[in-house]
């Protein structure tokens, strides 16, 4: 009877899939650090279904982000955000890119730490600004200073997106690279927490 071998990359996704679980794997971070771009090769890896909240509160509400919280300003569009990662959440697993403020609202952050994974894409000021700036459809961002806007928000949010269950980097490198990461991740934090006592 011959043994099957498995190459580091078949380990590495069917290890991380083996740590997730039936938990979906939620992922956090301010705008521009990649969820979405990141996520759905993410879930390709793992065999699992990929949402982008953002595209489902359009689908749901029949409006963009943008005119969202024009029509109802930002509390409005965080209730609703709410609401639909709530119902999201109720499925999977699957892997869930959250809207940059998602986390940071506290009903939100406990549905996601009820039996979900968090992973929080961490990415310095002059990345995230190379990659939001050339976008117009950013509402946090029509102000009088976007960078400096941008530069707040980090500093407001990073203490809470650190309460997530994983810490990747963003950085300008090939989204291949970054799932490998996130998913060494996944199997790094799953052993840690074997080692727990």
């Amino acid at each position: 009877m011959s043994e099957q071998v498995l190459t580091p990359a078949e380990s590495l996704k069917d290890q991380a899939r083996l740590a997730l679980g039936q938990r979906n794997l939620v992922l956090v971070g301010l705008m521009g650090v990649g969820k979405s771009s990141i996520g759905r090769p993410l879930a390709q890896q793992l065999g699992i279904p990929f949402v982008d909240t953002d595209v489902e509160i359009e689908r749901v509400s029949h409006m963009t982000i943008t005119e969202l919280f024009a029509a109802y300003g930002e509390p409005e569009f965080r209730a609703l955000e709410t609401r639909v990662v709530k119902r999201l959440l109720e499925g999977g697993p699957r892997v869930v890119s959250t809207g940059g403020g998602a986390f940071i609202n506290e009903s939100t952050r406990q549905h996601v730490k009820r039996g979900s994974l968090s992973v929080w894409l961490k990415a310095d000021l002059d990345v995230l600004w190379n990659r939001v700036n050339k976008h117009d459809e950013r509402p946090l961002l029509k102000t009088e200073n976007p960078k400096q806007t941008l530069e707040n928000l980090m500093n407001a949010r990073y203490p809470i997106y650190e309460e997530a269950d994983l810490t990747v980097l963003s950085r300008n490198v090939g989204k291949d690279i970054m799932v490998k990461e996130i998913l060494a991740a996944i199997v790094e934090g799953k052993a840690a927490e074997g080692k727990m006592p």
